[in-house]
């Protein structure tokens, strides 16, 4: 039957019609958002196909700009000071990057999402009041969409779209890039995280390194080695170990590491107001920025212009042995918390090892101290008693020997053994004495001014000491007795032009003689005298005396020249 005879037939099939363009419609809607969610599930996969945080960041840009086909992207990543702390882009060429020059601060419509972290999404970004225009060279760009990003809570960046190919971004659109983003948010942790335990790590390797280098003979200065490692594990521009003085009120940069570290070895300043200060009581301080600090005062400012600093205590078992200061240039990202952490423990890792060390050291010194004893027991128990008969056995040849001349000559071989006897004897006293000089010791006392003042001598001069010297002379006498011989060493040095030089200590229970020789010209008739008279004087103070002339005439050896005999009463 034809329509025209049934005109209620269109009815049915317009009805039809349009029941299956919406069916069809729907139908395409369906595998539209099936298109989209595998898309946006293909993003995830992409996003977290890698632990590497700047891969992942670039990730993230690119898998955004694939989801709705934008042209641009770009990912800023939030500093704690405001701005960026990095910033990620995709779709502009290094060429084109390098004629636009520096990356945008945060400012205008792209800082509004760090102001306000909620969606943004525009048909034309000029015709926003925030939009600030672009920089020379910089591609035209219109529609646009910015989405944060979240991490624990947090806002951690900003992701921004422009140039969609459809001429501006839909609903959809953002809905997909908002959950784009909760997914980056996930992704970006883990990175984070897998960063933070690979950095812990490489902190771990490298405590255990520098306490095996430590502990090792031939290992490096401990503190330039903490400085080295502190600085390249922290990624730092600059380091130094700031060490306490003595009576604790000033600080001294002991050793340093990176840039312009000559001029801060050795900077001395008050430790009251400083950062260092700071971390000697055994505080960790973490500084965004030092150019704005006014708190604290940083010595490594003087000479670099620093932005993000540490200051980080050396603790050791009993006390803070010093302080690390740790910078970045004013251009570098401020440490993080997990960096503070783990460079904080190595440093207390570290002041153990120095510890530790310093416990070697002394163990060594305790070892090549009691070689010594050793030594000096062997020298005195039988070289000498050797010697000691070996020299009655020749005096008595003598006694006995019809024959002058002989006589004489074994009387020569017998004061030569006297004087081998006298020398070992000092060698004795040598070995036994401390590594180095110390208060109230007048044996290492004499032998650091021998050394201080011999190289000015024509020869290095002949000692001998004779006596119990550290056990009986008294500590307060010591001053007197350096004093003495410098100033007597030093006259020969400049006056005497003799070759040789000696110097005899002698110490009984009631005196000290301290007798300084030499086969000069002579003391002359010149009538200056104030160094001898400050030596008169201080043995006059003591109760003591000075005599000076030429030298004996029984001496054993042909001396000319000069004797100088200082001589006080011990107590």
């Amino acid at each position: 039957m034809s329509a025209e005879l049934n005109p209620g037939a269109e009815v049915p099939k317009l009805r039809f019609d349009v029941l299956l363009a919406q069916l069809i419609e729907q139908a395409q809607d369906v595998l539209a958002t099936q298109g989209r969610l595998r898309a946006l599930v293909g993003a995830s996969r992409m996003i977290n196909g890698d632990l590497s945080l700047p891969a992942v960041l670039r990730r993230i840009v690119e898998a955004a700009c694939q989801l709705v086909s934008a042209r641009y992207g770009a990912l800023g990543v939030v500093a704690p000071s405001g701005g960026w702390a990095s910033f990620v882009y995709v779709g502009v060429d290094e060429d084109a990057a390098e004629r636009i020059g520096a990356f945008p601060t945060g400012k205008g419509l792209l800082g509004a999402l760090i102001d306000d972290p909620r969606p943004i999404r525009l048909t034309r970004m000029e015709d926003d009041p925030r939009s600030t225009g672009y920089p020379p060279n910089h591609p035209s760009m219109s529609s646009f969409l910015g989405v944060p990003i979240h991490v624990r809570g947090e806002v951690f960046g900003n992701l921004y779209l422009t140039e969609s190919a459809t001429g501006q971004f839909s609903v959809d659109d953002e809905e997909l890039v908002t959950a784009l983003a909760a997914t980056a948010g996930i992704a970006i942790e883990n990175a984070r995280l897998f960063e933070q335990g690979e950095r812990r790590q490489r902190w771990l390797q490298s405590s255990a390194r520098i306490t095996r280098q430590l502990l090792s003979f031939d290992g490096e200065e401990p503190l330039a080695l903490v400085a080295q490692e502190v600085r390249h594990m922290a990624d730092a521009d600059v380091v130094s170990v700031v060490l306490p003085s003595s009576d604790g009120d000033r600080l001294m940069v002991e050793v340093t590491a990176g840039a312009k570290a000559d001029q801060l070895v050795g900077m001395t300043y008050a430790r009251a107001g400083s950062l260092a200060g700071q971390a000697l009581e055994g505080n960790v301080v973490n500084l965004a920025d030092a150019s704005t600090e006014q708190r604290f005062w940083l010595h490594l400012s003087e000479v670099i212009a620093l932005g993000p600093v540490m200051a980080l205590p050396l603790v050791g078992s009993l006390r803070t042995l010093g302080a690390l200061v740790v910078g970045r240039r004013a251009d570098r990202p401020v440490f993080e918390a997990a960096d503070v952490e783990m460079a904080a423990t190595f440093a207390n890792h570290a002041a153990l090892a120095l510890e530790l060390a310093d416990a070697r050291v002394d163990q060594q010194k305790v070892i090549l101290l009691e070689e010594r004893d050793r030594i000096a027991r062997d020298l005195h128990d039988h070289v000498i008693q050797r010697l000691f008969a070996v020299g009655l056995t020749v005096e008595g040849i003598t006694t006995a020997s019809q024959d002058s001349s002989e006589s004489v000559r074994l009387g020569r071989v017998v004061d030569e053994l006297d004087g081998t006897i006298r020398q070992i004897r000092s060698s004795i006293f040598a070995l036994r004495g401390e590594l180095g000089p110390q208060t109230g010791s007048v044996r290492s006392a004499i032998l650091e001014v021998i050394h201080d003042v011999g190289p000015t001598l024509p020869a290095e001069p002949h000692v001998v000491l004779i006596g119990p010297i550290d056990s009986v002379v008294p500590e307060e006498a010591v001053d007197d007795v350096t004093a003495v011989l410098r100033e007597a060493l030093t006259n020969v040095a400049r006056h005497a032009r003799g070759s040789s030089t000696e110097v005899t200590v002698t110490v009984n229970p009631s005196s000290l003689m301290l007798e300084i020789t030499d086969d000069g010209i002579g003391i002359g008739a010149t009538s200056r005298r104030s160094g001898l008279d400050n030596i008169r004087h201080r043995a006059e103070r003591r109760g003591g005396r000075l005599d000076v002339g030429p030298p004996f005439a029984t001496s054993p050896k042909s001396w000319g020249g000069t004797r100088l005999l200082w001589t006080i009463p011990l107590p």
